[in-house]
């Protein structure tokens, strides 16, 4: 039964922490690093929820992609939500680990992941790192398609193999258009339509698309049939927690640690439900 400083170990050898962008908040917030680890949980989230359902699981170790203070605090109070999720993982004696930035990165990391649950080829990385000789770590993947298919037609693989979330799939673009070639960013994307202008694909899928830089990219790549497909946050990041807990599984049957890990399917994404636009819209009175 291994204590949480080596389980903590193995994970920084997948995730650095020197590999997280300078504003990010990485590695162990809590937990004592000579006590028992026997079950982990994985999430996206250090929310109220996914730590309750640590608590009813009996883990030892919560692992989430999100920072729980990315921003830093003044106050742990157990009256704010944050102060209280930090109050229920002390009492119960289990521990918290974010690798966010660290594993948008890695090899494999959270496109990846995406890049997997889509039934992609990762050909490379989007924005590669400069530091990895093999060319393999870097933000966003670019991906291959196993054969091409209509623009509405992979928006539709990606509304059914990703997590169900009240958004769903927001496509920019022509729906017949062909896609053979995809790139992948898991988690806010609009910071990379450079590279993927440049890296010559055929859609660009990620999360958080704002309407006016969303609309800028269209508009200059309006002379091509580069699409644009969005979905939720939470959904293109969540085939990470199962491929990082099978990395985990990995690594305990080789140290011989018998450790239970578990993927949360607890969804927390913001949204909560989606009322379809009307099929007709009438302009006349609509506000600006």
């Amino acid at each position: 039964m291994p204590r949480l400083s080596e389980v903590i170990t193995a994970l920084e050898n997948l995730w650095p922490a020197e590999r997280a962008e300078s504003w990010d908040a990485v590695g162990t917030v809590v937990g004592d690093p000579d006590q028992e680890v026997t079950r982990v949980l994985f999430a996206v989230d250090p929310v109220r929820e996914t730590v309750d359902e640590a608590v009813k699981l009996g883990a030892d170790l919560l692992v989430t992609h999100h920072p729980l203070y990315l921003r830093g605090t003044t106050t742990v109070a157990a009256s704010t939500s944050k102060g209280r999720v930090v109050h229920t993982l002390i009492k119960n004696d289990i521990a918290l680990h974010v690798a966010h930035t660290n594993a948008d990165t890695a090899d494999p990391g959270v496109s990846d992941a995406l890049a997997g649950a889509l039934d992609l080829r990762v050909v490379r990385p989007l924005v590669p790192d400069p530091t990895d000789p093999a060319g393999r770590r870097g933000l966003g993947r670019v991906c291959e398609l196993d054969h091409p298919l209509p623009l509405r037609d992979f928006a539709a693989r990606a509304a059914e193999r990703l997590p169900a979330t009240a958004q769903g799939i927001r496509v920019a673009g022509d729906p017949e258009a062909t896609v053979r070639t995809v790139a992948v960013s898991g988690g806010s994307g609009d910071s990379l339509f450079d590279q993927v202008r440049a890296a010559g694909v055929d859609a660009f899928l990620t999360a958080d698309l704002r309407h006016h830089p969303a609309a800028e990219f269209m508009a200059a790549v309006a002379h091509s049939s580069l699409a644009l497909i969005d979905a939720a946050h939470w959904a293109t990041e969540w085939p990470w927690c199962e491929l990082a807990a099978a990395q985990l599984d990995e690594i305990s049957d080789r140290e011989g640690w018998d450790l239970r890990v578990h993927v949360s399917k607890t969804v927390t994404d913001p949204w909560t439900a989606h009322a379809a636009s009307a099929t007709t819209f009438d302009p006349l009175g609509a506000p600006n």
